[in-house]
């Protein structure tokens, strides 16, 4: 059983058996919970500290975990409602309102209750994660002497020339800063390129947490069409010229959610169209460690072709690793390096030096490209376990394209579907997928859904979601 499920079932158990102990009385010791339910100190730990977040019992370190006091009626809570007219107070100066929309992240990053069939998570499922190596890697990166002072700003010197050997020739290590995570460079990219109330092209459908930091930075995304070659370079000439954009997103290698590949006669299109318009291209190469086995050589990124500056590259170790390993870079050349560094400091001044180690040492082991082959093929035959359900199972969901890369499936729905029915049918029927409306900044040409198989423990998951997703368009469907 995932230690999730087992974490939340403990603490049900728990919370069922508190009415045995008064009010203040000691639960049985950590210990006896191990042996007593066969789980591990570690679920005893997070189920007692998940009660305890509750209200529910109390800890004190050294003597155990006591049931809590009866609450006492709490005082009523102050009025708030001030906060909205201050929040809003500059709504009618602003060109672009800057709430933020996190559906489409936290879609991603919502942990659906127990024996769900996880098809809407964008990380690897712990079985993929090389947690011995990551654990191996930090205590190595803990020994290091100076390991845990204060890093250089710009990132550990060898971790950044790490990064800048798989940027080309025209790329250097002086070229390079750690961000915290590919989420957190973005964000910083968007900032330094583009004033509040500017348009900022983006592709359509494309990643929603990349639309949700432009709309919090007051940008206006701006749609321009991809198909299974990538983003459409005719259409892209049009919106720079109809639109005065200064700066595109764009994810030319595994695209979230199509996974389509920038095709070799678009490559050079786009950086000359960008150039033309004197504007930024922002290449998230978020995927390129998770190729399938069967991807072939894989395109160098737009920024190893990129003499004139134009590209601002942004790559992650966390999808390939774990979400908690968040070390990430950005990589540009000429005067834009210096407002982005500045904005990095500002915001974050640094990642901190045990996770840039650990991440040197984890990249520098052996391990690591063995663990590169080992998702590969995982990724590949998961791919292929899906793609066959779903043919079989499921033949009115139509897939255009099948990736080689990357970890999704991105679903066309038949004509007419209710997006949102389906989802809320799906939970009911034990699968959590992700609609496909946060995945566009404008009107979709279609209803889609987005069909994760790097979250799940392995191919009779898979088997066992799709037959549950039948069940749920057999609701919705008809």
């Amino acid at each position: 059983m995932q230690e999730r499920s087992s974490v939340a079932e403990l603490a049900s158990t728990l919370k069922r058996e508190l009415n045995r102990y008064s009010p203040g009385g000691k639960l049985p010791s950590s210990r006896a919970l191990v042996e007593r339910y066969r789980v591990s100190p570690v679920t005893v730990s997070r189920a007692l500290a998940q009660l305890a977040a509750e209200g529910l019992v109390v800890t004190r370190p050294g003597a155990g975990a006591f049931r809590a006091q009866p609450r006492t009626d709490a005082t009523p809570p102050g009025d708030t409602s001030w906060q909205e007219v201050a929040l809003s107070a500059d709504a009618a100066t602003e060109p672009v309102p800057r709430a933020v929309d996190a559906s489409g992240v936290l879609a991603t990053l919502a942990a659906p209750p127990p024996g769900v069939v996880e098809f809407n998570s964008g990380y690897l499922h712990s079985s993929l994660q090389p947690e011995r190596a990551m654990a191996a890697a930090l205590a190595r990166a803990g020994r290091r002497p100076g390991a845990w002072g204060r890093p250089p700003t710009d990132g550990l010197p060898e971790l950044r020339e790490w990064f800048a050997r798989g940027l080309g020739d025209t790329t250097g290590a002086a070229d390079v800063l750690i961000t915290a995570g590919g989420q957190s460079a973005l964000t910083t990219a968007l900032r330094a390129l583009a004033p509040p109330g500017a348009p900022v092209l983006v592709e359509s459908p494309t990643y929603p947490g990349m639309l949700a930091i432009a709309r919090a930075a007051g940008l206006r995304p701006v749609p321009v069409p991809v198909d299974a070659e990538g983003v459409r370079t005719e259409l892209l000439a049009a919106a720079f010229q109809a639109t005065g954009a200064r700066v595109l997103v764009c994810q030319p290698l595994f695209q979230n959610p199509t996974g389509a590949v920038l095709s070799a006669e678009r490559r050079p299109e786009v950086l000359r169209i960008a150039r033309a318009a004197g504007a930024f291209v922002v290449e998230d190469d978020f995927a390129r460690r998770l190729a399938h086995e069967d991807a072939g050589p894989l395109p160098g990124p737009l920024a190893a072709d990129d003499h004139e500056g134009v590209v601002v590259h942004v790559s992650s170790l966390t999808k390939a690793t774990s979400p908690s390993l968040r070390v990430g870079m950005l990589a540009a050349r000429g005067p834009v390096l210096e407002r982005l560094r500045a904005i990095q400091v500002v915001d974050n001044f640094f990642v901190p030096r045990p996770l840039q180690e650990a991440a040197l040492e984890l990249v520098g082991s052996p391990a690591w490209n063995r663990h590169l082959r080992t998702v590969a093929a995982e990724l590949k035959a998961r791919r292929d376990t899906a793609t066959a359900a779903l043919l079989l199972d499921l033949p009115e969901l139509a897939l255009p394209y099948i990736p080689s890369g990357g970890y999704h499936l991105w679903l066309r729905l038949p004509d007419g579907t209710d997006e949102a029915a389906l989802f809320s049918a799906a939970l009911r029927a034990g699968v959590a997928v992700a609609p496909g409306r946060p995945y566009f900044c404008a009107e979709p040409p279609a209803a889609y859904l987005r069909l994760s198989f790097a979250g799940v423990a392995g191919p009779a998951e898979i088997a066992e979601g799709v037959r549950r997703l039948r069940t749920a368009c057999d609701e919705v469907l008809g």
